[in-house]
């Protein structure tokens, strides 16, 4: 324990000295440090977005130092980048329209089913098994028909995705704050379109962020409903920034609780850094969640 505290200690006084110091560069901090030994209980990795002042080869290079094992929501052509450094894309995108305009509206299903039926091979074919999707906004529509309509659009790609082995996900989001009128934003809603669709390739993406907001009682949630979960989000709230103690969610014990259903997917770091120093934002949060 003791060396592992040394470890992050020295990554966190150089990820400072990086942005003080324009003649130092990540790789050349990664290269002179001992990668952080984790635990071993949760997989980590972090979302590519968050981090776009970075460079792709930049996020990975420190993400590998501090024990992150995959990045999240990279499409195709950045592929070649995260196997050059033996990073997974624990979340492939690419396939979706969007976020409001999803599998709920019959009239997005042609669209989305070329979309789906062209990436799934390529997700397979690149060693990957998770893709992203979205249900789409209401826009009016009761609830109980945008699942019906969800699941009768999805079913006719579960059959390649399962060929395949590839596992669709679709991501819960709220409704109040961030994404107003997205249909997906209850976990009861996502198991029972996981029901609809009665195949073990699909499964929810549980955005601990946004279901705090909809819907609070993050761990019961998790525990009644972690058969239908493939995938984990974080970050804190309110705000969507670090998860430390300026907010109002306790991580380690929300991982304990994940450990403790036997997830062995992927948990992903998704808040944004408001902190000057945004690569120890990241490391701080890893060493949060290595329970």
């Amino acid at each position: 324990m003791s060396t592992r505290r040394h470890a992050l200690k020295t990554l966190l006084a150089g990820a400072a000295a990086l942005g003080t110091s324009p003649q130092l560069s990540i790789a050349g901090m990664a290269d002179s440090i001992k990668p952080v030994e984790r635990k071993g209980n949760i997989r980590h990795a972090v979302c590519r977005w968050c981090f776009n002042d970075f460079s792709l080869d930049e996020l990975c290079h420190f993400g590998k130092q501090i024990g992150i094992e995959a990045i999240d929501l990279v499409g195709p052509k950045e592929w070649d980048t995260l196997k050059k450094h033996g990073m997974f894309s624990s979340m492939c995108n690419g396939a979706e329209i969007g976020l409001v305009d999803g599998w709920n509206e019959p009239k997005f299903h042609a669209q989305l089913i070329k979309n789906y039926t062209e990436m799934i091979p390529l997700v397979a074919k690149a060693g990957y098994t998770n893709l992203i999707c979205f249900s789409g906004n209401r826009r009016g529509m009761p609830d109980d028909v945008g699942l019906k309509n969800c699941a009768d659009g999805l079913k006719q790609i579960m059959s390649l995705a399962e060929k395949n082995g590839v596992i669709i996900h679709m991501e819960l989001l709220n409704s109040r704050v961030d994404h107003k009128d997205y249909m997906c934003d209850k976990t009861p809603w996502g198991v029972e379109l996981c029901k609809a669709i009665g195949s073990a390739n699909f499964k929810l993406l549980y955005d601990i962020y946004h279901m705090q907001i909809d819907e609070g009682d993050v761990i019961r949630r998790i525990r009644e409903h972690h058969a239908y979960i493939g995938h984990y989000h974080t970050a804190g709230v309110p705000g969507r920034h670090e998860i430390d103690e300026s907010q109002e969610l306790y991580y380690p014990a929300i991982m304990r609780a994940i450990v403790e259903t036997g997830h062995k997917g992927y948990v992903a770091q998704e808040f944004i850094p408001v902190a000057s120093n945004k690569l120890a934002s990241l490391a701080k949060s890893i060493d949060i969640c290595d329970v």
